[in-house]
């Protein structure tokens, strides 16, 4: 048994839905596209293929930064396996408030949605800021490997 923590699976909850990641190979992948490197969802920066040896594949060597936390993870696979790519999805809300530090946020069909966090940093300073000058404002979230992130907002259009 690992001694590692994260190495742990329990598979009791199922989901219908679309998995979370679908593989690729290596060679299909292209810079600004996304893939899983060290169990977290990235964004390639650079890519580069180094040319075989005598008795070898050729190799990508990845560079990639998380989606989430913008850390920069690097990976060298061979250019004929598979790598995952996570399925990446990007959806606008309405800011209703701000609790707790979390997002009260309503979707075009009249629902809530409560779990999302208020951005760390400049982003969720500047956010809590201009909402509570009263702007009306649309948070942008980004959904990935069963994690969401608020990663940008803007100003709704006035009507």
């Amino acid at each position: 048994m690992s001694d590692d923590h994260h190495e742990q699976h329990t598979f009791e909850t199922a989901d219908a839905g679309a998995s979370l990641t679908f593989p690729m190979q290596c060679s299909a992948l292209r810079k600004n596209g996304h893939v899983v490197i060290k169990g977290r969802p990235c964004k390639i920066i650079d890519m580069s293929t180094s040319k075989t040896g005598k008795h070898g594949h050729a190799k990508v060597h990845l560079v990639g930064t998380d989606i989430f936390t913008g850390r920069k993870y690097e990976d060298l696979s061979p250019s004929t396996h598979n790598m995952d790519v996570p399925n990446v999805s990007r959806q606008e809300y309405a800011l209703l408030n701000i609790d707790d530090g979390f997002l009260s946020l309503m979707l075009a069909d009249g629902s809530m949605k409560d779990d999302v966090k208020l951005p760390e940093g400049e982003l969720g300073e500047k956010l809590e800021e201009e909402f509570e000058e009263g702007k009306e404002l649309i948070v942008t979230v980004v959904s990935s490997m069963g994690e969401e992130h608020a990663l940008a907002y803007k100003e709704a259009p006035k009507s």
